[in-house]
């Protein structure tokens, strides 16, 4: 017999109930969750390839995995919720994040697959991590903190295209931009963005002469180009609801690139 929550009348099945909490946690319904279950199931994996915890099986290896992304929790704290080791927990985003990368590589976007008669918006956005001594090539002296920049691009109705590979976070925006590819074989005036892309022949706002001001129609015209870039910053602001690309990455700095592929991978199958 069906539930009914309370005051609402609105029947809630064990089941329903399940799947809900699931995907405050994890970002995915339990039945998506098994859906990637099967996609790593039934890929090709090396003989000598580390397998998840046996204490916690494949469907909650992924599950912790996916909690750990979306908020980006510490390891010992999910390792409470779930009646494990944080070793445990470690082991299980280990094994799972590469074969996440590599499994949902297929949804993600290449630069290659882009419409080059469509129009698009792009920015550069940084998912920040812990400032590593040995490592002073991620620090963004815009962002005054470490971590790795990607190119993110939407249309002009905001539908998120393509992510780009990480790059160090003191590159500046048309630096990435360009070790992309994007604009090799695209129209470079179909794209907009801000002054950080100016003199690539996009379409990008008026820099202020040194000594002098705007001209009226320039500043206009600026405000035009500003209001459509709002949309691409909402697109990263949803991506980032990944926390893990939000706050910063705790993990050793070899795996950050693999877990923004991760990420970037389990953005776009949800959205396929």
């Amino acid at each position: 017999m069906a539930r009914f929550s309370k005051g609402l009348g609105l029947p809630h099945t064990i089941r329903e109930k399940r799947a809900i909490g699931m995907y405050h946690t994890t970002g995915f319904s339990h039945d998506e969750v098994i859906d990637l279950c099967i996609l790593i199931n039934s890929a090709e994996l090396s003989p000598d390839f580390m397998k998840w915890p046996p204490i916690l099986g494949l469907f909650k290896s992924v599950t912790v995995t996916l909690t750990y992304m979306r908020h980006n929790r510490t390891q010992a704290e999910i390792g409470e919720s779930f009646g494990v080791s944080q070793p445990t927990v470690s082991r299980a985003i280990k094994v799972m994040t590469p074969l996440l990368a590599g499994d949902l590589a297929r949804y993600v976007p290449t630069a290659d697959e882009l419409d080059a008669g469509a129009q698009y918006i792009v920015d550069g956005t940084l998912l920040p991590c812990w400032s590593w001594a040995s490592y002073p090539e991620l620090y963004s002296g815009k962002h005054k903190t470490t971590g790795m920049k990607v190119q993110v691009a939407c249309t002009l109705c905001g539908k998120l295209s393509w992510i780009s590979d990480p790059v160090d976070g003191s590159r500046h925006d048309n630096h990435g931009l360009g070790e992309s590819g994007v604009l090799l074989t695209l129209d470079p005036e179909n794209w907009i963005g801000d002054k950080g892309y100016v003199g690539n022949g996009m379409i990008t706002p008026f820099k202020r002469p040194s000594g002098g001001e705007l001209l009226d129609w320039q500043k206009e015209f600026n405000t035009q180009v500003n209001k459509i870039r709002w949309v691409i910053e909402q697109v990263i602001s949803h991506f980032k609801n990944w926390k893990i690309m939000h706050t910063d990455y705790r993990r050793p700095i070899d795996t950050f690139a693999t877990t923004i592929s991760a990420v970037i991978g389990l953005h776009f199958y949800r959205m396929a």
